[in-house]
């Protein structure tokens, strides 16, 4: 579903590369806290490793690594294991040439060098390294973070350990002001039983976040220019980010890495961080998306200072869903990827929607966390952080984090119990004490007997859901319900109609799969009651250019909007109750007259963040014109893909979705919507279930059967004197003479067993003539009984033959 809200926050970080010369004297200069240290690698492998260099690259990295190394004290122990579920299989790379243009190449086998682990006897203690070229990455110990990585040139593998908060020369500051860390405006409290519902169901289940790391040329440059490095550094920090969320229930894979080895395709030292990434966003929609689909795209500038205001990154904050602003920058000008790594996350994790933690928010017992608003080192989230990522995907905004990358795009060999479905396996619930799921056998990670699938939106009782069964609901009417395919267990992706068409019953359009409607924002920012102000509001506020009326900011000077794009500034409401808003924002109230009343907040962001006060992208500011980067151009900006229209491609039967693809109404297939069929798209799945086998045999038994037996009887009435009576005499025939014979045969035992019988004192005439079909009744033997005499036995009576007349009786004489 289009699961995501338009209130767009820029967060930025502030943080100083770090220059390491390659020598021991600047290294240790560089990290106030650091110590020299020789990590040893032990048990059997320890052995191989001795005569490492007649091995093959892959051979010298194991599966399965225990070193020993001195944290603090004492010689901690370190078990690793690799790491393979963070890189897809079909990971690209893209170089951007002279003629801007993205070149595609698949780089070489790549050697998996890259692991997770923990330490011995500490529980909550969190390992990712690399032993690429020696050992480097981040230890998490006895609520301390460290940095590792190679003393280069060193002859005896001499490393360097140092404490993550220290590893910068100027401290880690967030431009976002403290007064607004985390707050939350909808307490746990106030949720519905409904919303309780879909926590409980939605919050167990891991999330995917499908990464591209864009790599400038200043980077590209600082790094000597050389691509094998430039993708080591970027797949180290992959494996960093992976390990950093995986405590969040969410597995990060780097699905691509693009490089401008020529030339920026757009610049990077020109203008604010927010313009830069406004730059970045665009040009990820526009180029990097029709190319590589995926959820993030994390920009990494090599520029050696920060941006004005000390603004060294910058992120939209809940917007991992969005085709338009899923993206963040990153300075990095130094080697301490260690370090660079939590402020990767920490943008990330601005994505993810998550803010900045507050006085409350710990993590393993230390307040520094990865979105502390300053520097703390640990490599951890806070429940903070956990709480806002939580309220995203309850909100509906992480859709897309949904689609599990198919176990042939994961490099990996497959480790049963890890509840990591991998190449190979069928299911994995995790370990057989984890695993609570019936379909999976947890030792096998076989799919227990009569088992199709374990697990996804469309597997139900460990059984395919029917195609056509309805997977995600539709949330507006901009939005598109997505349907089971009936062969596969998870819904498939989100899917909304394409930007530009129009809602709300033609006054207004879809953008990004939300009507944009000015009360819609209006009841985002301050609640159900609260309702767009009058347009002179607009005009008043936004050509004011202060904080509660502008079109954006220049540096830290905000711009005057012009009169044409009053509109698409800071949104003006009305109808709320401007008490009861969030902590740290300022409300702002003036009384126009003739009850016009106009409200307004600064969310107090700090400078070159943008507010999510402003006007939503899409809403209408003028006929036939919308708002776009706050300025009211023609509504045709809009529509960014020109393939698909509605009328001739969906032949008039169906919409565009945001594919580009026709998503057909009921009754029609796709992908033309000009034949029979269940309707939905090749996106979305078919929006109908087949009942064709059903129906057919409801109809078989309940109308075709009945029919058939009402006609037979029916027959059967008609032509019962012909065909039905004599039929019936046969059958009634052969009884009676059977049980005559069967008394005559045993009258001779009837007279001794028996008193003997009276004869009837009033004798019967003589009845008339009978046919053989009827002897019930033997003047004979009345004629005796009339005597006086018992009745003797009668003799079987012969069977006529054919032809043979039959005697007549004797005239009875008078």
């Amino acid at each position: 579903m289009a699961g995501y809200t338009h209130i767009y926050v820029l967060i930025s970080i502030c943080l100083d590369g770090i220059g390491i010369s390659g020598l021991l004297e600047a290294q240790s200069s560089t990290f106030r806290e650091s110590t020299l240290v020789i990590p040893k690698l032990i048990g059997e492998r320890a052995k191989r490793h001795e005569h490492s260099e007649k091995l093959y690259p892959e051979q010298r990295h194991s599966e399965r690594l225990t070193y020993s190394i001195r944290i603090g004290d004492r010689d901690r122990t370190l078990h690793l294991e690799k790491n393979r579920d963070f890189l897809s299989a079909d990971f690209v790379e893209y170089s951007h040439s002279l003629r801007g243009k993205l070149v595609e190449r698949t780089p070489a086998n790549h050697v998996h060098c890259h692991y997770h682990g923990y330490v011995e006897d500490d529980e909550d203690s969190l390992v990712a390294l690399s032993t690429c070229a020696g050992l480097s990455g981040v230890i998490h110990v006895d609520e301390k973070s460290y940095g590792l990585k190679p003393v280069p040139q060193s002859r005896s593998s001499e490393h360097l350990l140092y404490t993550l908060d220290q590893s910068g020369s100027e401290p880690f500051v967030c431009g976002l002001s403290n007064t607004t860390a985390h707050t939350d405006p909808h307490p746990p409290h106030h949720l519905s039983l409904a919303v309780l519902l879909r926590r409980k169901r939605n919050l167990p289940q891991t999330r995917y976040v499908e990464l591209v790391l864009v790599v400038d040329k200043l980077r590209y440059d600082f790094k000597k220019q050389n691509m094998t490095a430039v993708r080591e550094e970027a797949v180290q920090l992959a494996n960093l980010l992976d390990g950093y969320y995986k405590r969040l229930n969410v597995r990060v894979v780097l699905v691509g890495l693009t490089v401008f080895e020529e030339e920026n395709p757009f610049s990077v030292d020109e203008g604010s961080a927010g313009d830069v990434l406004g730059r970045f966003v665009s040009w990820r929609r526009t180029v990097l998306l029709p190319k590589r689909r995926h959820d993030v795209g994390q920009l990494i500038v090599g520029r050696s200072g920060a941006y004005p205001n000390g603004v060294l990154g910058m992120a939209f904050v809940g917007t991992v869903c969005s085709v338009h602003n899923s993206g963040g920058i990153n300075v990095f000008s130094g080697d301490d990827v260690a370090g660079f790594s939590t402020v990767l996350a920490h943008e990330m994790g601005h994505n993810l929607g998550m803010g900045h933690d507050g006085g409350g928010c710990s993590c393993d017992g230390q307040s520094g966390c990865i979105m502390a608003p300053s520097a703390g080192g640990a490599p951890l989230f806070s429940d903070c952080s956990g709480d806002d990522f939580q309220q995203l995907i309850l909100g509906g905004r992480g859709g897309c984090l949904l689609n599990q990358p198919p176990p042939s795009d994961v490099v990996t060999v497959a480790v049963c119990g890890n509840a990591v479905l991998e190449e190979g396996e069928e299911c994995d619930c995790g370990t057989p004490e984890e695993c609570k799921s019936r379909c999976c056998d947890a030792a096998t990670c076989r799919l227990t007997s009569g088992s199709v699938c374990a697990e996804g939106a469309c597997c139900q009782d460990c059984q395919f859901r029917v195609a056509g069964s309805e997977c995600r609901r539709s949330e507006n009417q901009c939005d598109l319900p997505e349907f089971c395919s009936g062969s596969y267990a998870f819904c498939p992706g989100d899917y909304y109609l394409m930007d530009g068409l129009s809602c709300a019953n033609g006054e207004a359009f879809c953008y990004e799969g939300r009507c944009q409607t000015y009360d819609y924002q209006c009841k985002q920012l301050f609640g159900p009651t609260a309702t767009k102000a009058d347009d002179r509001c607009f005009a008043t506020f936004n050509i004011r250019g202060d904080k509660f009326g502008n079109c954006g900011y220049s540096g830290s000077e905000a711009i005057r909007c012009a009169l044409e794009n009053v509109m698409c500034g800071k949104i003006q409401c009305t109808n709320f109750d401007s008490d009861n808003q969030p902590v740290g924002v300022t409300i702002g109230t003036q009384n126009l007259g003739d009850g016009v009343v106009c409200k307004n907040a600064d969310y107090n962001l700090g400078t070159d963040v943008l507010d999510p006060a402003y006007v939503n992208q899409g809403s209408v500011c003028a006929p036939g014109k919308v708002c776009l980067t706050q300025k009211c151009l023609n509504d045709s900006a809009l529509i960014q893909d020109t393939s698909c229209n509605a009328g001739e491609t969906c032949h008039g039967n169906g919409v565009c979705n945001n594919e580009a693809n026709c998503h057909c109404n009921g009754g029609w297939a796709p992908p033309r919507c000009d034949r029979g069929g269940r309707g939905g798209s090749v996106d979305s799945g078919p929006a109908q279930i087949d009942h064709s086998l059903r129906d057919g045999l409801l109809i078989f038994f309940l109308l075709v059967v009945p029919l058939v037996v009402v006609i037979v009887l029916a027959l059967l009435y008609v032509f019962r004197r012909d065909t039905l009576e004599p039929c019936l005499r046969a059958v009634h025939s052969k009884p009676s003479r059977s049980h005559d014979t069967q008394s005559q045969a045993n009258g001779n035992l009837q007279r001794t067993t028996s008193p003997q019988q009276l004869a009837p004192t009033n004798p019967q005439p003589f009845p008339p003539y009978q046919s053989e079909a009827s002897v019930s009744y033997d003047p004979w033997q009345n004629s005796e009984l009339r005597n006086g005499d018992v009745a003797p036995a009668p003799a079987p009576a012969s069977r006529q033959g054919p032809g043979v007349p039959r005697p007549i009786p004797p005239r009875q004489v008078q």
